[in-house]
């Protein structure tokens, strides 16, 4: 399979050397509301995302109201919703008549703006508006949209939540058959917010996608409280994460109470910058800002008396002790000294050079 090795939304360019694009997921934390809307896309902005992200469904698009009503319970996170999930659903959709204000408005503020459709109409809504589709974990069994989606020649963000290996290899190929410009996303998808999904979240898979595919561009779809596993995450090569964003996780709603507010956000991304600088180039070498402290702690050979010149140096003749000064043997070679004359007079501490002996 072929992919890019990079990727470009809008101008920003994306992989492995490149740093962290942040997604801010809005998703249903707009309310229905459309000014609460146009200031997530603002505070977004100002907490550091690059992007922001809604999710564009039709209740009756993506669930089956009989489908759900005959489980007889609602199941996981849904659990926790007081309508029906249908009903639920339909309140939460981002109506599609908000597309160009919301454009606008993320222009205006100089931050892409995505969406994960849920249907053809949405894909055909935004594929010559938005920069990037994100696919979201449930449709990762879909070929038959993903092979859409990939159609339309946009970067395509392919969430692999609840997946196997198999399932992620069958949805790239879908995806790659159409489309190089592809970024795999290490997700777990339990919306719990709850702490012991940290036990779930599996980081190391981020390794076993840079083993299947070397160099594609990966990334974290985070659910997780706070960003530890986002720093994790980045350590081990993902450069787009995504969480979902609000401006308050007391207010009442499916996704309020996991996402990010601004404060967090902001943290979030400081601290990501600050452990972009720090993973560093991976080339050992002495730092620049380690120049001194190789002198003043590490140590060289140095006389442990005073000693006269013809001397025969053996090794109660010297000490090892810092600083280390330039020129000054090393103590990986004091056999270079041991046996040898010594030509110039040393105080007690000097420290001695090799053109201080007679080494022929």
């Amino acid at each position: 399979m072929k992919y890019n090795q990079f990727i470009k939304i809008n101008d920003r360019k994306i992989s492995i050397n490149d740093s962290v694009y942040f997604i801010a997921d809005i998703a249903s934390n707009h309310d229905g509301n459309l000014d609460r809307a146009h200031d997530l896309i603002r505070l977004a902005k100002q907490s550091g995302a690059d992007a922001v992200k809604f999710q564009h469904f039709r209740a009756t698009k993506i669930v089956s109201d009989y489908g759900f009503s005959h489980l007889k319970t609602k199941i996981g996170h849904q659990n926790e919703w007081k309508k029906s999930v249908f009903d639920t659903y339909k309140e939460y959709e981002c109506p599609r008549e908000w597309t160009l204000d919301l454009i606008e408005t993320a222009r205006k503020e100089g931050i892409d703006l995505l969406t994960t459709p849920y249907d053809f109409e949405a894909v055909d809504l935004f594929k010559n508006v938005i920069p990037a589709f994100k696919i979201g974990s449930g449709d990762i069994t879909w070929t038959e949209f993903l092979e859409y989606i990939a159609l339309q020649g946009k970067p395509v963000l392919l969430a692999t939540g609840a997946s196997s290996m198999g399932d992620v290899e069958r949805a790239v190929a879908a995806v790659l058959k159409h489309n190089r410009n592809l970024v795999l996303l290490q997700c777990n998808t339990n919306y719990t917010g709850c702490r012991d999904n940290f036990r779930y979240v599996n980081l190391n898979v981020l390794k076993t996608y840079a083993k299947q595919f070397p160099r594609m561009v990966l990334g974290f779809s985070d659910h997780t409280p706070g960003y530890t596993a986002v720093l994790g995450a980045v350590s081990l090569g993902a450069r787009v994460i995504e969480k979902h964003f609000t401006d308050d996780n007391n207010r009442v709603g499916p996704d309020h109470s996991f996402s990010m507010n601004p404060r967090s956000w902001k943290d979030m991304v400081e601290n990501t910058r600050d452990l972009e600088v720090a993973l560093g180039s991976g080339i050992k070498t002495i730092e620049k800002n380690e120049n001194e402290t190789a002198i003043i702690q590490r140590r060289c050979i140095r006389a442990a008396h005073e000693l006269k010149p013809e001397s025969i140096i053996n090794r109660d003749d010297l000490e090892i002790l810092r600083p280390s000064i330039l020129g000054a043997v090393q103590p990986y070679d004091i056999d270079l000294l041991l046996g040898k004359k010594i030509k110039t007079y040393k105080q007690h501490g000097e420290d001695i050079s090799l053109t201080d002996m007679e080494l022929s």
